[in-house]
């Protein structure tokens, strides 16, 4: 037999080679196909194990949101209530719609936006800021929707390219329309990022309702309760099956004030009309029993979110309706700061209740000429006559003998140049100067000059309406300074602060004090037959006599007015301090405090008065201004501050 030839390329040619590389390959890329659907097969049972096993609780979480939906039950803010539990702030009910983020589209949020009446940016914003939030948690876009509004939700919230849209019914505040007591009560809005920085929000979350400002935000954490959620089962069409789970809202605390409604509306109809503040409040306890503010505003338009146009308009009102003049104006006071030099020199022995000063028209002093508001001067006048005409140069001369430092002394132990603690946001300090304190502010000394005006009130002594009323109710009250409060206390009252003054200084001071309204003095418009009242008128410049000689417009820089009063003057029940901006003479400040107490003892005599107010302050060290005499007669007409003026009470 024939060898077989080894050579085959010899026999067969080169056909055989290539027939056996090409079993190779075909063998090679078998090999790698099943070497990839092996690598697939490992991807696709770790992609299992990771869905099924990994995160099963995530993804069945997930799927359950396709048919089970959460919607929020908003908790009811507490109610605000007067010292007699009569209703200031309630609530009312009102829808709110939601939707969210998932499937938005911005055709479909250009037709929700114009169908909600609302601009399309501003939605696209709010919609952004949550962008923290899961996308499927609903978001509350528009509030207190009207019935066409409602009416667009019901029709397209079910409708394809359209983004899950639900109504919810909330409770939203209603405030007086007419604005009284606004800046006491404040109002409420959302949080703000700024504010979710701060401590004092830092618990609360994008899109919670706060107390923007009054007893709303101090006191928010009573007010505000604890919102629930109801979880439903909803078909492919949107529509409620059945509820299968519901936490519900725990509806957030009334809250009493202090606040005497029917005073409070005396005093906001005396101001009607008027730029200022009236605060009035019981010295013996510090409770606050009217507070008002004017200019106000209608706190039912600044509630929930309120639209940025609408707020520019009112924070560019040049009359800055949103200050409370109560607690944060600083202005000078005048003349009623005058029985805080009288105590100073009293208590300092610099003079006594007959020292007397020899009043022709103004005097000199450092080389300059200060005039006293009455031209042709009052005489020679004492403690009790200068008090009741409001002399100038008798304590232009009192407050030059005790220089600067010693009237800053008694004047912080009044309450001047500090917070009074109201609990009430953004109280502002006022100042008192001093040596010390221009040398801090300043780098500058004090100059003898400069206490002239400061011994009437004037110069760089500013004080807010809370502070006068603070102050000269502790002096008459005695020396006893009761912090000033407008939420009623249930853990009993603070420890008050105490001067020692001599009790017969504080009666020199009030006897004057009682001049003034009942004695032919400056304030004799708060005069009120039956009720000894006492009191003390202030005017005060805004501008320089310079700097209104050379203007155009003299009406921009027209005084501002001041009263305070009490009573009874032995025991007082009730202290008012009035500030009307641009008022020009105290004794037009007066009847506004007339007006105040007038109310409060006509409603005492009709045995209204609540019985739960806390009883007089009985202390050891307490020093109380002895009984005064009846009401005298007072003149037809009396000067007052400088003008003529019909004395009629």
């Amino acid at each position: 037999m024939r060898e077989f030839p080894r050579n085959l390329e010899k026999v067969f040619g080169s056909g055989a080679v290539f027939a056996r590389e090409d079993r190779r390959g075909m063998d090679f890329r078998l090999s790698l196909f099943q070497y990839a659907v092996f690598a697939v097969f490992l991807f696709l049972i770790a992609g299992f194990w990771q869905l099924q096993i990994v995160q099963a609780d995530t993804y069945a979480a997930r799927a359950n949101e396709n048919h089970i939906k959460s919607l929020p039950i908003l908790a009811p803010r507490g109610k605000i209530l007067d010292r007699e539990r009569r209703v200031i702030v309630d609530n009312r009910s009102s829808f709110s719609v939601v939707l969210s983020r998932e499937g938005v589209q911005e055709s479909a949020l250009r037709s929700i936006a114009e169908g909600l009446g609302v601009d399309a940016t501003e939605l696209l914003a709010r919609l952004n800021r949550f962008s923290k939030r899961a996308r499927y948690e609903p978001i509350i876009v528009k509030e207190q929707l009207n019935s066409g509004e409602v009416a667009f939700v019901e029709a397209h919230r079910r409708m394809p390219n359209y983004p899950d849209m639900e109504l919810i019914r909330e409770q939203r505040r209603l405030y007086p329309s007419t604005g009284i007591a606004a800046h006491l009560i404040g109002y409420v809005g959302e949080v703000s990022e700024r504010e979710l920085d701060t401590l004092e929000f830092a618990r609360y979350s994008e899109g919670d309702v706060i107390g923007k400002s009054g007893v709303e935000r101090t006191h928010n954490d009573i007010l505000m309760g604890v919102d629930g959620k109801r979880q439903v089962v909803v078909d492919s069409m949107g529509n409620h099956r059945y509820r299968i789970g519901e936490k519900p809202a725990v509806n957030g605390k009334d809250l009493t004030l202090t606040i005497d409604l029917d005073l409070q509306v005396v005093a906001e109809l005396a101001m009607d009309g008027k730029r200022g503040a009236v605060v009035a409040l019981d010295p013996r306890n510090g409770e606050v029993l009217a507070l008002v503010s004017r200019p106000t505003y209608d706190a039912n338009g600044l509630s929930g979110r309120i639209r940025a146009e609408d707020w520019r308009e009112i924070v560019n009102n040049p009359f800055n309706p949103l200050l409370n003049r109560s607690i944060q104006a600083q202005l000078a006071p005048g003349s009623t700061f005058k029985p805080i030099i009288a105590i100073a020199g009293l208590e300092e022995g610099v003079i006594d209740e007959n020292f007397r000063v020899s009043c022709s028209g103004g005097a000199t002093f450092y080389g300059r000429y200060f005039k006293c508001h009455k031209r042709g001067g009052h005489g020679s006048v004492n403690l009790h006559t200068a008090m009741a005409q409001s002399c100038d140069v008798y304590f232009y001369t009192v407050g030059n003998m005790l220089g600067i430092d010693k009237i800053a002394k008694y004047a912080e132990m009044a309450g001047f140049g500090s917070k009074t603690g109201i609990d009430l946001p953004h109280e502002a300090a006022g100042t008192v100067p001093s040596t010390r304190w221009k040398l801090e502010n300043y780098r500058q000394k004090w100059y003898a000059g400069e206490t002239i005006s400061v011994a009437i009130g004037q110069g760089a002594l500013t004080v807010s309406p809370i502070q006068l009323a603070y102050a000269m109710g502790g002096l008459a009250n005695g020396g006893v300074w009761e912090e000033p409060h407008v939420v009623k206390s249930e853990t009993g009252k603070l420890e008050p602060h105490k001067a020692n003054w001599n009790p017969e200084h504080i009666k020199s001071v009030v006897g004057g004090l009682y001049a003034v309204v009942n004695e032919g003095g400056t304030g004799i418009r708060a005069r009120i037959p039956g009720i000894p009242v006492c009191g003390k008128t202030g005017t005060a410049q805004v501008a320089s006599n310079d700097l209104v000689a050379a203007t155009k417009n003299p009406e921009l820089y027209k005084d501002n007015a001041w009263f305070f009063g009490f009573a009874p003057c032995d025991h007082p029940e009730i202290v008012v301090a009035a500030l009307f901006e641009a008022g020009e003479h105290g004794n037009l400040a007066a009847p506004i405090v007339r007006d105040v107490i007038k109310a409060y003892f006509d409603k005492k005599n009709r045995g209204e008065i609540s019985q739960r107010q806390a009883p007089r302050v009985q202390t050891a060290s307490r020093n109380p201004a002895p009984a005064l005499p009846a009401a005298t007669t007072a003149p037809q007409v009396e000067e007052v501050d400088g003008r003529p003026d019909e004395a009629q009470p």
